[in-house]
Formats: C-alpha cells, sequence, structure tokens
C-alpha cells in the first residue's frame, strides 16, 4: 500500500501545526497569567502585597487560623516556598504565626488586625481584576470552572505517570 503525497504532505502539515507556540495550551495559559500577574502587581502595590502574598491573605481571610501545612494545600505550595511567604507577611504585621496549643509540632497562621483590616481594602482588587478581563460574570464563572476540571484532569493525569501510584 502506497501513501500518497497529498496525505503524506497533509499529515506533515498537522504535525507541524501540533509544534506551533500558538497552539500550545500551556503557553496561551502561561501568557495569561503573566498577564494577570501584571495587572494585578498594579492593583496590589497599594496593598503593600505581591501576588502570592496576597494570596496567602485570601486564605486566610476566608478561613482564619490555619496550620501552615493546610494554607500550602489551599494554595499547593510546598513549605519551602510558603515559609518565606509567611515570614514576610509577619515581618509586615500582616500575620502571626503559633505554636499550635494542641499539637507542638504544627504551626498555624492567622491574620492579625493589621492584615484583617487590610481586607477592607482588597476587596476592590477582584472587582478591577475583573473589569480588566473584559469578561461578563458568567464568562468569568465558566472559564473558572473549565480551568478547575482541566487541573483536575491534569492532577489525574500526572498522577497516572508517577512510578509506583497505578
Amino acid at each position: 500500500m502506497t501513501t500518497s503525497r497529498a496525505t503524506v504532505a497533509s499529515r506533515n502539515a498537522t504535525e507541524e501545526d501540533l509544534l506551533r507556540l500558538d497552539g500550545q495550551i500551556c503557553f496561551s495559559l502561561s501568557a495569561a497569567s503573566r498577564a494577570f500577574n501584571s495587572v494585578y502587581r498594579v492593583l496590589l502595590k497599594d496593598l503593600g502585597l505581591t501576588y502570592p502574598q496576597y494570596l496567602v491573605m485570601l486564605v486566610l481571610w476566608e478561613h482564619g487560623t490555619l496550620p501552615v501545612k493546610k494554607v500550602g494545600e489551599h494554595l499547593r505550595l510546598d513549605s519551602g516556598t510558603l515559609s518565606p511567604l509567611l515570614k514576610r507577611l509577619e515581618a509586615a504585621g500582616l500575620l502571626l504565626r503559633e505554636r499550635s496549643a494542641r499539637d507542638e509540632r504544627s504551626v498555624e497562621v492567622r491574620p492579625t488586625e493589621e492584615g484583617t483590616a487590610l481586607r477592607e481594602r482588597a476587596v476592590q482588587v477582584p472587582r478591577r481584576i475583573a473589569a480588566a478581563t473584559g469578561l461578563g460574570l458568567d464568562e468569568m464563572n465558566d472559564l473558572r470552572t473549565r480551568l478547575d476540571r482541566l487541573t483536575s484532569a491534569l492532577d489525574a493525569a500526572a498522577l497516572e505517570e508517577t512510578p509506583g501510584c497505578h
């Protein structure tokens, strides 16, 4: 059986398309993330927070006092990345880290009065981010739902690829 030149050319064109940068979902997500970070950088400057610090504060504003491990789970960060963030936020007077009274091995984190008060000023950030996207509320919710589903699928795929996790 012979393969026609047109079939080979078509298959090669498709393979070439697969390797185009602008066809990579990972690149689109990365570019969107960088664009979000640029907008957040400007908005968070007035609050004295970096984007990762803002995420920590969002978790604490939502959940109150939490073990450091739980904060890391919410943010999908390991302790090596999270610890310096917490130290800087503590130095800025926005949170306290204390050994748990119930379990001396665990460190708990909670917002200070100043950290809690910062929440009032931070309320405008999500509104301004939404305005910057140009998306309506339904579109934003749909996008978030799709991204959550994508993250879950990728987590499952990574787990399948991890030796010993089958």
